[in-house]
C-alpha cells in the first residue's frame, strides 16, 4: 500500500501557493513531515483528509482515488488534527463508543470490544471513566490516537502530535505510533526535528508548499557527515559569525552559545568536527534554500 501524490497545488485567496506542485510517495511504516510553521504541512494533510480540495494534481491511496472518492478515503482513514475538541464533561468510553458508531460498528457487543481494546492499546483504561476535561496533554492524544484506529485505518495522519507534551508523554506516544506505523502507513507531521529521527523510517522536508528533500534519514546524514562543525562562543560574538559562516543552529549551554555551522572544509578557529544530527541536515536544507531565494 503506498499514498502517491503527484504535482499537488493548493492556491489560497491572495495567490498563496500553499503547495506548490508537490509529489510524495509514501510508504507502509512512519513517514515524517518535517517543515517549519506555514510551510504547508497542514494544508497537505487537510487535502489528504479530504477537508479541502486540491487545485491541481492526483491523490492516491492505493486504488483509491482521493479526489473522486472520498468517502473511500475516509472509511480506511484514521485523522488526528493538530486542534481536535473533547467534550470535557463526557468520558473516554462513552465518547468513543459514541464515535465508533459513527465509523459503522453499530452492534452494541462489537462496539464495546473495539473500545475496551483501543483504551488498553493506549494506556488509558485506568482511566476510562475519568472526565475528558481532564486529562493532561499526553493524554488527550492517546485518545486523539484511539478515536484515529476505529474502523481498522490503513492510512493514519497526525499532525503536530507532540507540541506541549512533557518528555515522559512524548517518548510514550511516538512508542505508540511506532508500532501503529509496522502495519499502515501513519504520516507524522511536526516542525520538531527530533520526532522524526527517533521513529520515522523515511522522511520529507518542505518549504513554501515544494519538497526540499525526501528520503531515508540515515542517509541524509550521511550526505553532511564531515561536513558540520561546533564551537563554544560568547553570545555578543554570534552576530559576526552568522555574516562569517554558514551557521545551522544555536544553543546556550552552561552561558556559552554553542554553534553548529556548515562547510566542506574545516573552517578553523577553534571549531571542532561534530557528528551530525537530523536538525543539522534540516538547516543545512532550509538555508540552502534561502540562499537560493536571497
Amino acid at each position: 500500500m503506498e499514498l502517491n501524490l503527484k504535482n499537488v497545488s493548493k492556491i489560497y485567496p491572495g495567490a498563496v501557493k500553499a503547495l506548490d506542485q508537490l509529489s510524495l510517495t509514501i510508504p507502509t511504516g512512519m513517514y515524517g513531515l518535517l517543515g517549519p510553521n506555514g510551510a504547508g504541512k497542514s494544508t497537505l494533510m487537510r487535502s489528504i483528509a479530504t477537508l479541502q480540495e486540491i487545485d491541481q494534481g492526483t491523490m492516491h491511496l492505493g486504488d483509491i482515488d482521493i479526489a473522486r472518492d472520498r468517502d473511500a478515503l475516509r472509511r480506511v482513514l484514521g485523522y488526528l488534527p493538530q486542534d481536535f475538541g473533547l467534550y470535557p464533561n463526557t468520558n473516554s468510553v462513552t465518547l468513543l463508543s459514541h464515535l465508533a458508531e459513527l465509523k459503522g460498528i453499530v452492534a452494541a457487543g462489537e462496539r464495546k470490544e473495539v473500545v475496551d481494546e483501543l483504551l488498553n492499546r493506549v494506556n488509558l483504561w485506568e482511566v476510562r471513566k475519568k472526565k475528558l476535561g481532564g486529562f493532561s496533554g499526553g493524554m488527550r492524544q492517546r485518545f486523539g490516537i484511539a478515536q484515529a484506529l476505529l474502523g481498522d485505518p490503513r492510512l493514519i495522519i497526525v499532525d503536530e502530535p507532540t507540541a506541549g507534551l512533557d518528555p515522559e508523554e512524548r517518548g510514550r506516544f511516538l512508542n505508540l505510533l511506532s508500532e501503529i506505523g509496522e502495519h499502515v502507513i501513519v504520516i507524522l507531521s511536526t516542525h520538531i526535528v527530533e520526532d522524526v529521527s527517533e521513529v520515522c523510517s523515511r522522511m520529507a522536508i518542505i518549504d513554501h508548499g515544494r519538497v526540499l528533500h525526501e528520503g531515508v534519514p540515515a542517509d541524509a546524514l550521511e550526505s553532511i557527515r564531515g561536513k558540520t562543525w561546533r564551537r563554544e562562543i560568547d553570545r555578543s560574538e554570534l552576530a559576526q559569525y552568522r555574516k562569517s559562516h554558514n551557521v545551522l543552529s544555536t544553543r546556550l549551554a552552561s552561558g556559552r552559545t554553542i554553534i553548529h555551522v556548515f562547510d566542506e572544509d574545516n573552517p578553523g578557529c577553534g571549531f571542532a568536527l561534530s557528528e551530525p544530527d537530523l536538525r543539522d541536515v534540516y538547516f543545512t536544507i532550509l538555508g540552502n534554500l534561502n540562499r537560493m531565494v536571497k
